[in-house]
């Protein structure tokens, strides 16, 4: 079904590791998501993106520590705001999705990103969410060449596939309740995220084989993966080359904080 006005809802993933953020720590806060961008805590700036789109209706921000980030005023402004809720998570993201999925009450379709999404905006969720559509899980990814025009320093890590090679964006698409069926892969890929090889060995050797040999367009990637756990999968190119930059060290930090700031002074 098409995500039309007011039928989608977002969940954002703040959750965190066991033990000190050194990242956070050297930022004067215990949490990744509350290191200040640009004057405010990180995930504020999130939630206030999510909730701008017209197709969003309900946020849920899911996180080990919601009293911490309940009482940021920068976080408890953008909830109250978005009239977004906080929702205790599980240990690791694959459980904790896994227990919306779960939840009977739960609305279809969901669009899932995470705190440290910073630079998320309305024409990067009208653009997922409609190519998405249709779909029972979707996931945006960003084309090397797109990302090196515009920031030809910024590294990320690529997956090589067959006529280009793309970064994973932080936003993804649960059109169903099929897409508890990926979850079991996620969990399997969690602590090898940046290995992109990883999403091939759980499905055999022939698809590792011809992944290494760059023999799959991300489009017959995604298919074979959504055949392969019976569900309708799609990549979906981000036209924005800011869709994969995420705030993930000091550099991360820099980068965004610059291109906010040309946000908000476009001239």
């Amino acid at each position: 079904m098409r995500a039309s006005l007011n039928s989608v809802t977002a969940i954002i993933l703040a959750g965190s590791r066991p033990g000190v953020d050194s990242f956070a720590a050297a930022h004067g806060v215990t949490l990744k998501s509350l290191i200040p961008v640009a004057g405010k805590a990180m995930l504020a700036h999130v939630v206030a993106a999510v909730s701008a789109n017209r197709a969003i209706n309900g946020t849920q921000i899911i996180a080990q520590d919601i009293k911490q980030l309940a009482s940021d005023p920068d976080v408890a402004d953008a909830l109250l705001a978005a009239k977004a809720h906080l929702i205790p998570g599980a240990a690791t993201i694959a459980q904790s999705l896994e227990a919306v999925l779960a939840d009977p009450d739960v609305r279809f379709p969901l669009m899932v990103t995470t705190a440290d999404n910073v630079l998320l905006n309305d024409p990067m969720i009208a653009h997922f969410l409609a190519q998405s559509d249709g779909s029972d899980v979707a996931v945006a990814v960003v084309e090397r060449d797109v990302l090196l025009q515009s920031y030809p320093s910024s590294k990320r890590t690529w997956i090589k596939l067959k006529g280009s090679q793309y970064s994973g964006a932080n936003l993804f698409y649960f059109g169903s309740e099929k897409a508890a069926k990926l979850l079991a892969l996620w969990a399997e890929i969690e602590q090898d995220r940046k290995k992109g090889w990883k999403i091939f060995t759980v499905f055999g050797p022939w698809l590792l084989i011809l992944g290494v040999l760059r023999l799959f367009t991300i489009d017959q990637l995604a298919e074979r993966i959504g055949r392969k756990l019976g569900l309708k999968a799609k990549a979906v190119p981000m036209p924005q080359a800011e869709a994969c930059i995420d705030v993930d060290k000091a550099e991360d930090l820099e980068m965004v904080e610059s291109i906010l700031a040309r946000r908000r002074s476009p001239g």
